[in-house]
């Protein structure tokens, strides 16, 4: 019987690494029958090189399992897997004379390896030994925070990743991005995007689907980016979606309308901003409510004494940019409200109609402005106007390759994830 060496790679991201050496005799002895014998010790053909006793790995070395010099000969290598204490495994590469196995990727830096290989001797008997080893501790570390904070929240909050220090390269960013992991039941097609080298943004192709439930992780810990750092532990966010409430704001006709779950909930005389505060267009994300707010014209650029100047008590004010847009009672402008534009900016309406919006809404709830004569919503410097970005756009943020995106590259199945 001729027994070809099978060439198994076993995937990971990026990890340290330790050399192994291995060699062929046979302790448990062959069997007539190699099939069924029982796997004999193979202690004595594997050797353990580059750590010994107290001494912890390097993990910017590879790792490497060898068949030893032996008088009689005959030996080889038919596997190999490493696998360190969370069930990453370190992708590696066995030569078809199988003599050696050579890990192809990093090894991640202060983890538990255990490395499990089989031999055959010359008579095809199968050999196992298993061997553990710790690798040294990283001196830098890139530690990731998840937001928002656990909770519910609307169909529309992104979720974001910031870096604890700047991640420059495609390469490197690729790293952190493969290993934070976002999976939502309902199940749905989402992608990363870096918004700088320090800050990434989640989000769903369409919104999240209501009473959703969101799993945030981070797979980083020990991972060599890049730059003399590795990953730091991380802690996971767990995020629950309410019913789907958006409100549609048409500067045009001057009227919001408010739905839950695709069902009008009201219809809300307003008015937006008028010429030279005109209100921006697009998709915006609820930021927060406050009950009462000190508003002033100086915080928008507005000089005192200007006959735009302002400085108003204002009830019921559910926060859409952290510039100061909000929607919020105006009774000043009730005569207004439905008829004209006349606000600085934000989305006034009755004190009645503000409160019922106020309670109406929560943190993550759309409110979207269309026909008004401003700009439309910036993605990331303002709030949350990740929705205002194209699709196709969006993933073009991304580190990964298009084959990871859409689930076709074979090698995204199994990297980072346990083998079942």
């Amino acid at each position: 019987m001729t027994h070809s060496p099978r060439n198994r790679t076993v995937l990971s991201c990026a990890l340290l690494i330790v050399p192994i050496a291995l060699g062929v005799t046979g302790c448990g002895g062959g069997s007539s029958d190699p099939l069924s014998a029982k796997p004999f010790d193979a202690a004595g053909q594997v050797g353990f090189a580059g750590s010994g006793g107290n001494r912890k790995a390097d993990p910017d070395k590879p790792l490497t399992v060898s068949v030893k010099d032996t008088s009689d000969g005959g030996g080889r290598i038919t596997d190999v897997t490493a696998t360190d204490a969370t069930g990453r495994f370190l992708r590696g590469e066995l030569t078809a004379d199988g003599d050696r196995w050579r890990s192809t990727a990093p090894l991640a830096a202060g983890a538990h390896y255990t490395v499990r290989v089989s031999t055959e001797d010359e008579d095809g008997s199968p050999g196992r030994e298993t061997l553990g080893f710790d690798t040294a501790a990283a001196d830098k570390l890139l530690r990731v925070r998840f937001g928002p904070d656990s909770g519910t929240y609307g169909v529309g909050q992104p979720v974001t990743a910031e870096l604890s220090a700047r991640v420059k390269g495609r390469k490197a960013r690729a790293v952190v991005e493969r290993s934070l992991r976002v999976a939502s039941q309902p199940a749905v097609k989402g992608s990363w995007h870096w918004v700088d080298g320090k800050t990434l943004h989640y989000r769903p192709r369409d919104y999240w689907p209501a009473h959703a439930r969101i799993e945030v992780t981070s797979a980083l810990e020990g991972i060599k980016v890049g730059n003399g750092r590795h990953g730091g532990p991380s802690k996971p966010l767990k995020l629950r979606t309410g019913d789907r409430v958006e409100a549609i704001t048409d500067s045009g006709s001057h009227q919001m309308t408010v739905f839950k779950n695709g069902e009008v909930l009201r219809s809300i005389p307003v008015t937006t901003g008028k010429p030279g505060f005109s209100t921006r267009n697009g998709v915006k994300v609820v930021l927060g409510r406050e009950s009462f707010v000190r508003m002033r014209g100086t915080s928008i650029g507005i000089s005192e004494g200007s006959s735009d100047s302002y400085d108003l008590p204002v009830l019921w004010a559910t926060r859409v940019t952290w510039s100061g847009e909000y929607v919020h009672a105006a009774p000043w402008s009730v005569g207004s409200q439905g008829a004209a534009n006349v606000s600085h900016g934000c989305t006034g309406m009755s004190t009645g109609n503000a409160h019922w919006f106020f309670n109406a809404v929560r943190v993550g709830d759309l409110v979207t402005v269309k026909n008004s004569g401003g700009e439309t919503m910036t993605p990331f410097d303002n709030g949350f106007g990740d929705w205002n970005m194209k699709w196709k756009d969006w993933q073009a943020g991304s580190a990964l390759t298009r084959g990871e995106h859409d689930g076709s590259d074979p090698a995204d199945a199994a990297r980072l994830r346990p083998q079942v």
